[in-house]
Formats: C-alpha cells, sequence, structure tokens
C-alpha cells in the first residue's frame, strides 16, 4: 500500500514540481533573497492599493508577523505556506495574486504528499491538494496554469482517498454528478458524496438532500432529503444561497408527513442516531 501510495504522490506532483521549488517561482522568479518580501497593500485609507517589494528588514518594520511567516514558509513549514497561500488567494493582508498561492500550495502538496494521515500537518496538506484541484478547474488567467479538469480530479481524489478530506470528496463528488455520462459516474459520484456527508460536510448535506428529495441518482427519498436540506441550512455560511433556496423550495413541496418524518430523522441524526 505504501508503495503504491508513493507511485501516486510522485505522479500526481510531476505536474507542479516547477512551481514547488524552494529557490524558484512558478514564473520564474527567485522566491528568496533579498527581493522575496511579500507585496504589501498600501495602509492609506481612500486609495487604489500599491505594490511595493520591500527588503527583509523592511517588510519587518511594516508588519514583522508578515515577515516572520514567510522566514518560515522559506524554511518549509507546511502551516506557514498555507497561510501565505491562503493570503495570497483572497488578498488578506497582501496583494491578491493567485499564482503565489499556487506556488505555495504546490511546495506543501510536493513535499508532503507521502505524510501519514495522521500526522499532525495532514489536514494542512490535504486542503492543499483541495487548493490546488480548485485551481486546475478553472486555470489561472493569464498564467501557465490552465483549466484541466484531469488534472483537478486527480488532485481531489488523493486528497479524499488518502487523506479522507471531506472538501476533496464533495468536490470529487461534484465532478462526477456535474459530468455524468453514465450510471457508473453518477454511482461514484455518489459514494464519495455520502463519504463527505458522514463527516458532517454542509455542503454535502444540502446536495445530498437535493438528490434524495427530488429523486436524482438515488430512489426518491422525500423526508431524509428533507433532514439533510434542513441541517445544510442550519450551517450554512451567508454566501450560501443556493442551499437556502433549495431547503425552502423542499419545504414548499414536502408533504405533512415528509415533514414530519424529517423532524424526527433530524432528531436521531443530532443523536447520532445515523441510517
Amino acid at each position: 500500500m505504501r508503495t503504491s501510495n508513493r507511485f501516486i504522490a510522485v505522479a500526481l506532483m510531476a505536474g507542479v514540481a516547477v512551481a514547488a521549488s524552494p529557490s524558484i517561482a512558478f514564473e520564474g522568479n527567485p522566491v528568496t533573497g533579498p527581493d522575496a518580501a511579500l507585496p504589501i497593500a498600501s495602509p492609506q485609507p481612500g486609495t487604489a492599493p500599491a505594490l511595493k517589494k520591500a527588503t527583509p528588514p523592511v517588510a519587518a518594520a511594516i508588519n514583522p508577523s508578515l515577515s516572520a511567516l514567510q522566514y518560515a514558509a522559506e524554511g518549509g513549514h507546511p502551516i506557514a505556506q498555507w497561510k501565505l497561500g491562503q493570503m495570497y488567494a483572497v488578498g488578506d493582508g497582501v496583494a491578491q495574486d493567485d499564482m503565489r498561492a499556487f506556488e505555495y500550495f504546490s511546495r506543501i502538496a510536493s513535499a508532503h504528499a507521502e505524510d501519514s494521515p495522521s500526522a499532525p500537518q495532514a489536514s494542512i496538506v490535504a486542503r492543499a491538494f483541495v487548493a490546488l484541484g480548485r485551481y486546475y478547474l478553472d486555470g489561472i488567467p493569464n498564467s501557465k496554469v490552465v483549466a484541466d479538469p484531469d488534472r483537478a480530479r486527480e488532485m481531489f481524489h488523493y486528497a479524499a482517498s488518502y487523506f479522507g478530506n471531506a472538501d476533496a470528496q464533495y468536490n470529487l463528488a461534484r465532478m462526477f454528478l456535474d459530468n455524468s455520462v453514465s450510471p457508473r459516474d453518477a454511482k461514484s459520484g455518489v459514494r464519495w458524496l455520502s463519504l463527505a456527508v458522514q463527516k458532517n460536510h454542509y455542503q454535502a448535506q444540502a446536495l445530498m438532500g437535493q438528490l434524495m428529495f427530488n429523486g436524482d441518482y438515488l430512489p426518491r427519498q422525500a423526508a431524509k432529503g428533507l433532514m439533510f436540506l434542513t441541517l445544510a441550512r442550519d450551517s450554512a455560511a451567508p454566501g450560501d444561497t443556493w442551499i437556502r433556496d433549495s431547503y425552502s423550495n423542499a419545504m414548499k413541496k414536502a408533504s405533512e408527513n415528509d415533514r414530519t418524518m424529517a423532524l424526527q430523522m433530524l432528531e436521531r441524526w443530532v443523536r447520532g442516531q445515523r441510517d
């Protein structure tokens, strides 16, 4: 099993080896040395973010914690690399830069693909694979990272199967279901979705609720579908309007008996009595 995992890890990482190099950025620029400091957004209110390359001493003077985070990341610390990747992905305290985010996530995946699923950093490694998978789904405009669904599927599958990551299982399920061309695809999608549902992944619960309530890819189970939609609605983030809309639509269509049974199932689920 270990040999098999090693083969898979090497195959997966072959495509991001350039980006994952600790001394060369994906676009070919050095990421260590005097010019390696993070681009800092201008703190002046009412002005457009101004970017500047600062040497480490200047960066430390502006934001000591940022400089320390970069130092740890360049030293190979996966948590620091993950934090920086997230910061670049959303522009949190730094200029938003998907390529820099992609690079940091690639370093984690390349260096730790074979770490034990029980290792302290395993959750970070799995999330790095998921982040890479999402980048491969759509690509990064004006970069070497082009949309590659097959590559995305590989990233999700590795994180889902080896690390058991619920986000990966949900994303993999969506890929199978959204692009289903055969009963086998649908079966695989439902299987991965079920694994994420059991981990209380609320988006997976919402999608499972839709499938069950409507009878898509599964025998129709309106009450159980409504139960999952209720669970998902209670955990949904403010931007998850599709979940709240799905719940509202199901409630309108559900019979009184469906609603009663859904409530009973929900109580059992909360108590841990799952079937």
